[in-house]
């Protein structure tokens, strides 16, 4: 079997060899190789077998070079989900051989895969995430009757308060949910990421139309916001944010709500809310007011000095109480400073 080490960035029609792949998602893809590259300096090595103009298999993954969490490979940095593309389970161990050859003589300590439990045959996951998928198949009218009486309920109380929706590509408007991002990683525990990543998101695939961010505005001001990426005739729920001071105009359920609309109105057939942590129970309350199909996704790490797959979440915690105290320039610096050896 031919494998190949592709960079993405490099390789001229790369998105247009995902869509040979149906496993194939917005993660897979050039314009997230970029920002996860040029954001934190990772270099892109995607181990592939193309066969007859087809992409019969595929394991991305970026190296992450750090002197406080060590030298590996992630596939991927920052992605909710990422499932091998394999054709066959043939084709996937010759990858992993493949790749645990590489992570070898590289030095890595260990490999991530974020997805693909089915082709792992039970070996045993590091943490394991709840994911949502909501059908858009006909239309927003059909849908809205299917959510939760408390999520319609929540939708006309916005439009009732006045708030407004606008689905937009600018710069400007991500720079305000970036804004509202940051209060919501503080309310959380965490320092928010740093501008320049989202700069590149805004550069790799808001502006190119391949994402948008939904923002909503009450008396001129940002109180809620989501961006989404947009691949095929799949809608990602990549992130949102909200102002807390304004959690009483339900502002959220209505972004949500806009978004969904523009989605049936363009062709979408299904939106991805992305991944749930167990302990989120508010984030897993919103989602699944939505009647979207429950799934899970585990995380798997092989230990490349053990030879085997390891259980037990040994990254960083989804939650610290420092980070709810300090201010929000604060935070800044620390996402600055840190993200790049999280991955």
């Amino acid at each position: 079997m031919n494998i190949s080490i592709i960079n993405p960035i490099d390789h001229p029609h790369w998105d247009e060899l995902l869509l040979t792949a149906e496993r194939a998602t917005v993660f897979h893809t050039a314009a997230w190789a970029r920002v996860l590259s040029e954001s934190y300096g990772y270099q892109p090595l995607y181990f592939a077998t193309i066969e007859g103009g087809k992409l019969a298999g595929l394991i991305p993954v970026m190296e992450i070079k750090s002197f406080l969490t060590g030298k590996r490979g992630v596939s991927l940095p920052f992605t909710d989900f990422c499932d091998p593309v394999a054709d066959t389970a043939a084709i996937f161990q010759a990858l992993m051989g493949r790749l645990t050859e590489y992570g070898n003589r590289a030095g890595w300590k260990c490999i991530e895969l974020k997805g693909g439990a089915e082709l792992l045959d039970g070996a045993p996951h590091c943490e394991e995430h709840f994911v949502h998928n909501l059908d858009l198949a006909g239309n927003a009218e059909g849908l809205i009757k299917s959510l939760r009486e408390s999520t319609r309920r929540n939708i006309h109380k916005a439009e009732k308060q006045g708030v407004a929706v606008a689905l937009l590509h600018t710069r400007e408007a991500l720079a305000a949910f970036y804004g509202l991002h940051c209060r919501t990683r503080r309310r959380y525990g965490l320092p928010p990421q740093p501008w320049s990543f989202f700069e590149k998101i805004h550069e790799h695939v808001i502006g190119p139309k391949h994402g948008l961010v939904a923002l909503a505005v009450h008396q001129g001001r940002p109180v809620a916001g989501a961006v989404y990426f947009l691949f095929r005739d799949c809608a990602l729920y990549k992130f949102g944010a909200s102002d807390r001071r304004f959690q009483h105009l339900r502002a959220n359920n209505l972004v949500m709500w806009e978004a969904i609309r523009w989605f049936c109105r363009n062709g979408f057939r299904s939106l991805h809310l992305g991944r749930t942590e167990p302990e989120n129970e508010g984030l897993m309350q919103f989602k699944r007011g939505w009647r979207p199909a429950d799934g899970k996704v585990a995380y798997h790490k092989y230990d490349l000095r053990a030879r085997r797959f390891v259980a037990g979440k040994s990254g960083p915690k989804t939650s610290y109480t420092m980070f709810k105290l300090l201010p929000v320039p604060v935070l800044r610096i620390a996402g600055h400073l840190l993200y790049r050896h999280v991955g």
